[in-house]
């Protein structure tokens, strides 16, 4: 494994059993300490190494444990369970294989949405959490938000029975989305290369595409009002680059009537990668936001 791993200071690395899935996690910081652990949950098409920064800034401060979603990075692909619900229960058993009763969240891209879900579907086991660059489930749907249908293009590629696969595996589609609408140049050669080949495995492309299956019937449920039901109660914290290339700000509308505390800050000066464009100013809201309760 530790052949494979890409290096990061004071980042330990161990495999977990939660509830049968294995999974990996990237560990860093005092196991000890009196704040909450704090969860990274990463998107498409990353795994925990994007979080590096993040770690490096925070890992002096509390626990941080960074996952790979099943189907990426290093955890195991089963071939089922690729959906924001599952990623969502996932984390509760890992929480639980670690004996640890409540954690603080952020998550970026899908890891955004299953941080949604776990503090709609399990509040008792999140205190915080910040959201980057993922929509919230309670859209208004007006004909501004259906005209910025386009930047999904490659969802339909990606969830296409075999060519969705071929195309993540041969490395094209990654590629174009790691290069395209950022706002300067946020990933090396090498990082790219690297999230570029977790999808050579064909377990791991599969993965991909049946996550962007679930992203079509998501949008479905969406709109037919899924989680118009739902209320969430955790503090919450939307943080957003304006420059996004593939999610609409327009999604952003709408959460007031279903959150207790929520609210949404708009990004100027950066992408969809906000980790990677604006990584000082993800952590001084990460940290801010962690110590103002």
């Amino acid at each position: 494994m530790a052949d494979d791993l890409p290096q990061v200071e004071g980042v330990e690395h161990r495999f977990v059993d939660a509830k049968g899935l294995r999974l990996h996690i990237a560990e860093a910081g005092p196991g000890g300490s009196a704040e909450s652990p704090l969860l990274l949950l990463h998107g498409w098409p990353q795994h925990w190494y994007m979080w590096r920064r993040v770690i490096g800034a925070l890992r002096g401060e509390r626990r941080l444990l960074a996952p790979d979603l099943r189907g990426f990075g290093w955890s195991e692909a089963p071939g089922y369970g690729y959906d924001g619900e599952t990623f969502a229960a996932d984390q509760v058993a890992l929480l639980d294989a670690l004996g640890i009763e409540r954690a603080c969240v952020v998550g970026h891209d899908w890891g955004g949405w299953a941080a949604i879900l776990l503090g709609l579907v399990h509040p008792d086991r999140v205190e915080r959490m910040v959201v980057l660059n993922a929509p919230h489930p309670w859209p208004q749907i007006t004909p501004r938000l259906i005209a910025e249908g386009w930047r999904s293009w490659y969802t339909w590629l990606i969830a296409t029975p075999g060519l969705g696969p071929r195309l993540l595996r041969h490395g094209w589609i990654t590629r174009n989305i790691l290069s395209r609408g950022n706002f300067g140049v946020p990933f090396t050669a090498e990082e790219m290369a690297g999230y570029v080949d977790s999808f050579r495995e064909r377990s791991h492309a599969l993965a991909a595409s049946h996550l962007y299956r679930y992203y079509q019937r998501v949008l479905r449920e969406r709109i037919a009002g899924r989680w118009h039901d739902h209320r969430l109660t955790v503090p919450t914290r939307i943080l957003f680059g304006e420059r996004d290339r593939y999610v609409s700000p327009k999604l952003l509308a709408g959460y007031q009537p279903h959150a207790d505390d929520m609210e949404v800050e708009l990004v100027p000066n950066s992408g969809h990668f906000i980790v990677e464009e604006q990584p000082d100013l993800v952590v001084s809201r990460v940290r801010d936001f962690l110590r103002s309760d």
